[in-house]
């Protein structure tokens, strides 16, 4: 008997979140009782029998006074249409699947002589008692190719309808969220289980002191933390500790957990764990039906649930309208930083005010201050399948405010003037409800007055991503106060909604004369051939015969195409350039071209719209107007232009940057944008806005990077420091907004340090192969993997800052860039000498850039996939690039090693056989028994035998029959007591081969009936034919082996 706590998976994982789901109000299904449910068919996700109950129970059609039935035929149908939703890929049908089950379907049904069409739910949404929530664990899924099952921990029904999933994972392993997180992700991919997704609104991966969320679909750097202020931990533990009911508690310990039963009867009283809120908070039925009717949305061909600052938003906004100040519903401002959903807050907030049913017709009208955040926000309500009218005109507005027909509205703000000034409307509704998008800005003090003359019983509810200035703290009153949670950029920040900013000064001449020029030119020479330089040289014997200003702006220029071009080109990753107007914006254009190191593209508003800080009176430049005639003959119109150039930004390859004024450098979402590069001066909002640009999270980006040639820190310390604290907010929630990068250049030293202190007993420092020999324990590799990427990472970030050059002696740089070198030689060889399987892509395109830019050699260092044994030319090029004969038995018993895992299943006494031997030989030389020759030996012919299937051990009837050859090491092992003959096994073995085969048709391994005749035949031999005396007992374990094996080897 145990006295001190598990960590095994079962114990502190899965059986304690199915004890949970029990008491909150979930019927455990046992998986035997789940198959049955699904008719015996592993390809089948829905429990149908239960379905079909409840599609009877939910479903009532009203006609003339009475209720009557769906008929059988239509509660068939109504199951098939459900089940049988041809794949279009995991999202669209997903959709599809959803919009069923929120939506239902309509059936023809003949009610006292008259045919008409009702409307049948699968879900009763309004009515939560009236659905039933089962829970069953490992249930057994058929991969899409047919040849084996996968079995996710635990899948939560409703309905008989497979709504969630969950992976648990003991807390002692190493990263337990990441693994559960990948093992979500691959069985969703299209050659595991996506018929299981197709039907799934959460997922979850639990470990006892960690859990995510996330919906079907959902990249592994989406997943979230769940938050909850207000959770009664009280009430918790006493649902947790509560006994669970003994039919529940007999069934779940009946069988595959009946051998720690006892050890859960004693246990005593325990505290909420994180896996325990995050199932209670997530997962009771009353929340999972919430956020899957409420908070899941599908934005262009994405999934997305909603994050917990948005679920609580949306929450409190419906709880606040539906309380009344003065006859009117009470409105507020909604404060939540850029970058975390603010967009997609708004829809969610969109769909359940027209779901909630205190209020009835409910219209949403959403105002910007700009066209193109109009046009971003109409688009995303379009994408997300909310059907919304823009407002064309003023005129328009008015006609659609007036018509009261559409319930979702999108328009500028200075069309309500327009409008206005056409026509006088008032509509009085108290169900319309205005959401006023960056609602802090100064020119909505007008606004609001013209919005309540159209609209003076409406509820107005503000967005802001920047906290408001103390002379705008009357905006938020005006809109009725803040509306909890207040969402910081610290609070993204930490929930990994948004990456931090790293911030650098760079080079500023702000007064540009012959000196600085000069100081500046000798700078960026310094790495060039003598060549480079007399070709630099020539084109700035043409610049200097220009003004002064452009002479800045080409040295920007150049600085900007040597950082982007060494430090992000090729990685993906791309950059903007915020300057003072649309004049300068060309002037950067032409540099960049003349360079010719990067791509580019200008994004300017129309010549007679003002940016930046052209005068008013000023006329467009000649350049400005030959610029837009030519976008305009190109693209028709500079909306198509946009939508291109935008499209092409975030999509394609080039154009690497684009050069902006002010279009772009507020609401604009690209999440690879990740630099900004900043020419002009920039204040309050609209600075805090544009380096938000860059701080949307993305694969393999750890930062956003802000480079200064104007100065701006300074002001963005000033528009910190003016900012109001409110309730529930303090200055520490605007820390953090910057790091400047010189903080995270100090921490290069420790993190090198770091990395060579796990080799701190290497004796002979010079000996490659003795680092290689002591990156043998796979725990070593990994710590030397997570401290040669963190130093990777900030190494990248040193180099590119003019700071590590000026601050840090060449000689120490230059250490710094060998040893790196040296590292990432060494992690490409213990990779290919292990035979790892190391997800590194996140990062590969930036280690890779690192090398080819700053580390000068003649070798190329690329990490490839290790090639597998069967490839035999491949692989022994491979192995013949291997130093010693260690380093290369390393690499066969390694990679065989792999292989092995990878076949197990297809035979399993086979690969058993060999996996000792091997194990036993790396033993072995680890222990000096035999020398590096015979260790290469060995391995070479345990290669050999495992690529070339022999085994000395095998009878000679079967060496051409690999199938029979693999049921003869199960049959061996299950009647060797009772007789010992190895040809009386290969026998049986051919004769059972025989049985299968004869059996076998098309997707046997499908059909349940097929596999019940080949196990019925399989045990009448056994127990017949063979004369061995085997029990029942004996029979059923050789031919669960057999028929899986069977189905691995004979799927077709």
């Amino acid at each position: 008997m145990m006295d001190i706590p598990s960590f095994k998976e079962d114990h502190i994982s899965q059986i304690p979140a199915l004890q949970l789901l029990v008491n909150l109000g979930y019927a455990y299904l046992m998986p035997d009782e789940a198959l049955i449910a699904r008719g015996g068919k592993t390809s089948n996700v829905i429990l149908e029998t239960i379905l079909e109950k409840q599609l009877r129970q939910i479903n009532k059609i009203a006609y003339k006074g009475s209720e009557y039935p769906f008929s059988n035929a239509n509660i068939t149908n109504a199951i098939l249409t459900l089940k049988n939703i041809p794949f279009d890929g995991l999202i669209r049908t997903n959709e599809k699947i959803y919009d069923l089950l929120s939506l239902g379907k309509s059936f023809e049904e003949t009610i006292l002589g008259n045919t008409k069409s009702f409307d049948l739910k699968f879900i009763d949404w309004d009515e939560i008692s009236k659905n039933v929530f089962h829970v069953s664990e490992e249930f057994e899924v058929m991969q899409s190719d047919g040849k084996m099952h996968r079995r996710p921990d635990i899948v939560l029904f409703v309905n008989g309808i497979p709504f969630a999933v969950i992976e648990c994972k003991r807390p002692d392993i190493k990263e337990p969220i990441k693994e559960s997180v990948s093992q979500h992700l691959r069985n969703q991919t299209d050659e595991f289980i996506p018929g299981l997704f197709i039907y799934s609104q959460m997922l979850v991966a639990v470990s006892k002191n960690e859990a995510k969320y996330a919906t079907a679909g959902t990249a592994e750097k989406f997943w979230a933390v769940w938050k909850e202020k207000g959770l009664n931990e009280g009430v918790l533990k006493d649902i947790i500790n509560k006994p669970i009911p003994e039919d529940h508690k007999a069934k779940i310990f009946s069988s595959r957990f009946n051998y720690v039963k006892d050890l859960f009867n004693t246990l005593g009283t325990r505290q909420a764990t994180e896996q325990d809120k995050a199932i209670y908070c997530l997962l009771r039925p009353e929340r999972l039906l919430e956020f899957s009717r409420q908070f899941v949305i599908f934005d262009c061909g994405e999934k997305k649930i909603a994050r917990h600052q948005q679920y609580f938003a949306v929450k409190n906004t419906i709880a606040r309208v539906c309380q009344y100040q003065e006859g009117k519903r009470k409105g507020g401002v909604i404060w939540h930083t850029q970058g975390s959903g603010k967009s997609i807050t708004m829809v969610m907030l969109a769909k359940a005010l027209t779901l909630c049913p205190a209020i009835s017709n409910p219209r949403v009208v959403i105002v910007t201050d700009r066209i193109d955040l109009d046009e971003q926000i109409w688009n995303t309500f379009k994408h997300c399948g909310m059907e919304p009218e823009k407002a064309k005109t003023g005129a328009h507005l008015m006609e659609i405010l007036e018509r009261n027909k559409k319930s979702i509205i999108t328009s500028v703000l200075d069309k309500f003037q327009a409008g206005l000034n056409k026509r006088s409307l008032e509509v009085t509704s108290e169900n319309i409800f205005v959401l006023v998008d960056e609602s802090h800005r100064s020119q909505y003090g007008v606004a609001h007055a013209l919005m309540k003359k159209v609209l003076p019983n409406a509820c107005y509810i503000g967005f802001t991503g920047t906290p408001l200035l103390k002379n705008e703290k009357s905006t938020a009153d005006k809109f009725g106060g803040f509306i909890q949670p207040i969402y910081s950029i610290n609070d993204a920040v930490a929930d990994k909604a948004v990456v931090p900013l790293l911030y650098e000064g760079r080079h500023v001449l702000q007064d540009v004369d012959q000196k600085p020029v000069d100081t500046w030119f000798n700078r960026v020479c310094e790495p060039l051939t003598e060549y480079q330089v007399a070709d630099l040289k020539k084109k700035f014997t043409k610049i200097e015969k220009i003004n002064l200003t452009d002479q800045k702006i080409h040295m920007i220029a150049y600085d900007v195409s040597e950082h982007f071009s060494k430090n992000w080109q090729g990685t993906g990753f791309k950059a903007q350039i915020a300057t003072d107007s649309k004049a300068a914006a060309l002037k950067f254009k032409k540099s960049l071209d003349e360079i010719g190191k990067v791509s580019s593209e200008v994004v300017i508003s129309a010549p007679d719209d003002r940016e930046g800080y052209e005068d008013v009176y000023e006329e467009p430049t000649e350049e400005v107007l030959k610029f837009w005639k030519t976008i305009l003959k190109r693209f028709g119109s500079d909306a198509e232009y946009n939508k291109q150039v935008i499209a092409s930004f975030k999509y394609a390859e080039q154009p690497e940057i684009l050069i902006v004024v002010e279009k772009l450098l507020t609401g604009f979402d690209a999440p690879r944008n990740t630099v900004l590069y900043i020419a002009k001066s920039m204040k309050e909002h609209t600075l805090l806005q544009a380096i938000a640009r860059v701080n949307r999270i993305y694969e393999g980006k750890d930062y956003g990077f802000i480079l200064d040639y104007y100065g701006i820190l300074g002001e963005l310390d000033r528009a910190l420091t003016a900012y109001e604290e409110l309730s529930g907010f303090d200055k520490e929630d605007l820390e953090g907004t910057l790091i400047n990068i010189a903080e995270e250049i100090k921490t290069l030293p420790q993190k090198y340090a770091d990395l060579w202190d796990i080799f701190k007993a290497i004796k002979n420092r010079h000996d490659e192969e003795e680092y290689e020999k002591f990156l043998f324990d796979e725990e070593m590799r990994h710590k030397f993997y997570e401290k040669l990427t963190a130093f990777s990472k900030t190494l990248s970030i040193a180099l590119s800052a003019e700071k590590f050059y000026k601050d840090t002696p060449e000689n120490h740089i230059n250490k710094y860039k060998d040893d790196f070198k040296f590292f990432q030689k060494l992690r490409v060889s213990v990779k290919k000498r292990y035979a790892e399987v190391v997800d590194f892509k996140e990062y590969e395109n930036k280690i890779q850039k690192l090398l080819n830019t700053y580390v000068t050699s003649d070798e190329v260092i690329k990490i490839t996939d290790p090639v597998n044994i069967f490839d035999k030319e491949k692989f022994q090029k491979e192995v013949t690039k291997a130093v010693g004969e260690a380093a290369k038995a390393d690499m066969i018993a390694h990679r065989t090693m792999r292989t092995i895992e990878e076949k197990y299943d297809e035979d399993p006494v086979f690969y058993e056989k060999f996996s000792k031997l091997l194990k036993k030989a790396i033993d072995d030389y680890r222990q000096s028994r035999i020398t590096d020759a015979q260790y290469f030996l060995t391995t070479s012919e345990i290669m050999d035998d495992v690529r070339d299937r022999k085994d000395s051990d095998i009878p000679e009837c079967l060496q051409d029959k690999n199938v029979a050859k693999a049921f003869y090491g199960i049959i061996y092992e299950g009647v060797s007591k009772r007789n010992d003959d190895k040809n009386v096994s290969a026998n049986i073995a051919m004769e059972v081969d025989g049985i299968i085969q004869r059996n076998r048709v098309v997707d046997w391994h499908l059909k349940t009936d097929i596999q019940n005749k080949m196990l019925n035949e399989i045990e009448d031999y056994l127990a017949d034919k063979t004369g061995l005396g085997l029990s029942y007992e004996e029979i059923d374990v050789i031919m669960e082996k057999i028929i899986n094996i069977a189905k691995r080897r004979y799927a077709q």
